[in-house]
């Protein structure tokens, strides 16, 4: 029970990272209907930017608050990419240029900082915290707890505001919202600025723990995109609750298969990803509705 227990908390940590880069895919495809896959070199950007600056001795606060701009900057230089191909009804190019523009980063990332591994410090000093015998690391508790507020404030803004309604309007009909006075191009801005700011916090509350590369972004993509679809890209919830059930199958298949398997354990996300949409092709969260003709 302690090593399930073990295994439940370190997949609940690396799923809410999972969790915060599908959210924002989910934002993007829910506005915009572009499937953005740079969303995981927004992650790669902002943890490797604060653990640089972390490396050179900068305040934890002035780094992750300089990570976070520069990463939110980046994401509106690629909606700006976008939005011209979105807004001509060229999706799919738009889709082809969020994938070259994840290779572009990619490679700025490795020429400008280079292929060696990052180092940040933790925000929390101190010895690993036990119960139920497992142990746990001060900073998965930076990671969860900074993500659930995250994702709190996503749903009170989406919910509760003008502008979140404004959003919500816009991915419904986005004809009608224009007519209503929404700007369908503001909208998709926001939310690109948005699903940034998103990765950019994934990004640097998962640094002290994993120490951040240029490469590793786009695995971190492609594990948003999988708890995206597996809870419904049109449902926000259901790609938080994707990424949390990729986290913790993924840490479980790592702790129990045998040592010379484990590096199986990268490909359960889209074992789950496979088995949800045969079981549940509209999204674990979605309803299946049906009308009488």
């Amino acid at each position: 029970m302690s090593e399930l227990l073990q295994y439940v908390v370190t997949g609940l940590t690396t799923g809410s990272a999972y969790a915060l880069v599908g959210l924002g895919i989910a934002l993007i495809a829910q506005v915009t209907g572009v499937i953005n896959f740079a969303q995981g070199q927004f992650v790669m950007l902002a943890g490797l930017l604060f653990a640089v600056l972390e490396e050179h001795q900068v305040p934890t606060v002035l780094a992750a608050l300089a990570a976070l701009a520069v990463t939110v900057l980046v994401g509106l230089a690629l909606e700006r990419l976008v939005l011209p191909r979105q807004a001509a009804g060229r999706t799919d190019q738009a889709i082809m240029l969020t994938i070259g523009a994840s290779i572009v980063i990619e490679g700025v990332a490795f020429v400008t900082i280079g292929t060696e591994p990052k180092f940040a410090r933790p925000f929390t000093a101190g010895d690993a915290l036990r119960f139920g015998g497992a142990s746990m690391d001060r900073q998965y508790l930076w990671v969860i707890g900074i993500a659930a507020l995250v994702m709190l404030a996503v749903w009170l803004v989406l919910t509760r505001t003008r502008t979140g309604w404004a959003m919500r309007a816009t991915a419904m009909d986005p004809d009608a919202a224009r007519l209503s006075g929404i700007s369908p191009s503001r909208m998709s801005m926001l939310v690109f600025l948005a699903a940034a700011g998103l990765g950019a916090i994934g990004g640097i509350v998962l640094a002290p723990l994993q120490s951040p590369d240029a490469s590793v972004g786009i695995g971190l993509g492609l594990k948003g995109f999988a708890a995206a679809v597996i809870g419904g890209l049109d449902r926000p919830a259901g790609a938080v609750a994707g990424g949390l059930a990729v986290g913790v199958v993924e840490a479980l298949a790592s702790g129990y298969l045998p040592s010379s398997q484990s590096g199986f354990a990268d490909g359960i996300a889209y074992a789950v990803l496979l088995v949800a949409l045969i079981a549940r092709p509209t999204g674990l969260l979605r309803r299946v509705t049906g009308e009488r003709v």
